[in-house]
C-alpha cells in the first residue's frame, strides 16, 4: 500500500524543467507556451499547457513580477487600525481596486516600509505619519508610484487626495459661535497628524476673528481615551453652558462617556459638542452628535482611482474631498437665561 501511495504522489513543486522533460521539448519552448508566445505551433502549445496542468504547475509569482514588472498588488500604509475610521476608507480602496483586477495589502510599522523598494506593489497609498516626506520623495525619485492622503508633496510620481480639513474645522467652530457660546473648548489631535494640524490651523483663524469669545485648548490624540480625559477637564471647570469642538468623533464619543458615567452634565444642555468624521457610532449617540461629514468610502475610492491612473501614466491633478456640516441635538442654541449649575 505504501509503495502505491508514493507512486501516485506528485512532486511538491513542478518546474518548467519537469514539463519540458515530459513533453520532450526544450525549456525555452515550454516558456514560450506558458507565456502565450506565437513563436511555437498552436498544437505544441496546447500539449505543453495540458501537461503543465496535469503536473499541477504554478508559476512562480516573484519571477513573474520581475519579468512583467507588475504584481497587480497595491499597498496601503496606516499609522494604526484602531477605532471606527479605517473600515470605510479601506472598503472604498478595496472596491475600486478589485473592480480593476488589483488586490490590496494593508501595512503598518517601520519594517513594512521595505516592501516599497522591493517593488512588492505596483503603487502605494499612504496615510501614515511614520513616513517622512524625504523618504516618500526618495521612493518617488526611484520610480515608485504613490498617493498620499496626509501631506502635500510635489513630484511627478506622487499625487495627493486630501480632505478639506480647514473648511470642516471652520464650519464646526462657526456653528458653535452661532449658538452664542462665550466659552468654547477645542480638543486637539496628534501633533504629527496632518489632518489635526490642518484643522487646528483653521480653528486658530476662527479664534483670531472672534475676540469676544473665551477659547480653551485641550490636548488630544484622536483616540476615545483622550476625549474621555477631556471630559473630566471640562466637568471640573464647568460653571456655565459651553461649546466643545473635538477634532474627531472618536474623542467626542469618549467625552460623552465620561460625562454620562461621572457627572450630571448633559450633552446638548450643559455641554454642546461637535465632532469631525461622521463615523457610524456617533449617529447613534443620544442626543445625536453634530459633526463634519464626508464620505470615507469615496475618499478611499478616489485614492485608489488616482493611484491606478498614476500607474497607467495618465495625466491627473490633486484631488480634494469636500465636507459638510451635519447638525445634531448635541449642539443647541444658548438659552437666554443662564442655566444653573447642576447639582
Amino acid at each position: 500500500m505504501a509503495t502505491r501511495l508514493s507512486e501516485r504522489r506528485k512532486p511538491l513543486m513542478t518546474s518548467i524543467k519537469d514539463i519540458a522533460k515530459k513533453a520532450g521539448v526544450s525549456i525555452s519552448t515550454v516558456s514560450y507556451a506558458l507565456n502565450g508566445s506565437e513563436r511555437i505551433m498552436k498544437e505544441t502549445a496546447e500539449r505543453i499547457l495540458a501537461i503543465a496542468d496535469e503536473l499541477g504547475y504554478v508559476p512562480h509569482g516573484a519571477a513573474r513580477r520581475l519579468k512583467k514588472r507588475e504584481s497587480m498588488l497595491v499597498g496601503i500604509y496606516l499609522t494604526n487600525y484602531g477605532g471606527h475610521f479605517y473600515g470605510s476608507l479601506l472598503q472604498g480602496v478595496k472596491d475600486e481596486l478589485n473592480r480593476r483586477g488589483y488586490d490590496l495589502i494593508v501595512c503598518s510599522g517601520m519594517r513594512s516600509h521595505r516592501l516599497i523598494p522591493e517593488r512588492t506593489f505596483d503603487g502605494t497609498i499612504v496615510l501614515d505619519s511614520e513616513f517622512t516626506d524625504e523618504e516618500l520623495l526618495d521612493y518617488a525619485e526611484r520610480g515608485h508610484k504613490l498617493v498620499v492622503l496626509d501631506r502635500e508633496l510635489a513630484h511627478p510620481h506622487i499625487n495627493q487626495v486630501l480632505l478639506d480639513n480647514k473648511a470642516g474645522a471652520s464650519l464646526a467652530m462657526e456653528h458653535l459661535l452661532e449658538q452664542g457660546y462665550e466659552r468654547i473648548y477645542v480638543v486637539g489631535g496628534p501633533e504629527d497628524a496632518y489632518d489635526a494640524r490642518q484643522r487646528l490651523r483653521a480653528v486658530r483663524q476662527v479664534m483670531d476673528r472672534s475676540p469676544g469669545t473665551e477659547f480653551r485648548m485641550i490636548p488630544g490624540s484622536f483616540q476615545k481615551k483622550s476625549g474621555y480625559a477631556a471630559g473630566k477637564t471640562i466637568a471640573d471647570e464647568y460653571d456655565r453652558p459651553s461649546g466643545v469642538f473635538c477634532l474627531n468623533d472618536e474623542m467626542a464619543i469618549g467625552l460623552y462617556e465620561y460625562l454620562e458615567e461621572h457627572t450630571s452634565l448633559q450633552v446638548g444642555e450643559h455641554v454642546h459638542l461637535i465632532g469631525f468624521d461622521n463615523i457610524e457610532p456617533g449617529r447613534y449617540m443620544r442626543p445625536k452628535l453634530a459633526t463634519i461629514d464626508y464620505s470615507l468610502t469615496k475618499w478611499g475610492a478616489v485614492a485608489a482611482e488616482q493611484l491606478l491612473k498614476l500607474i497607467d501614466g495618465e495625466p491627473l491633478e490633486p484631488e480634494r474631498v469636500y465636507v459638510r456640516l451635519v447638525e445634531g441635538g448635541s449642539v443647541r442654541p444658548l438659552p437666554d437665561k443662564k442655566q444653573e449649575q447642576p447639582n
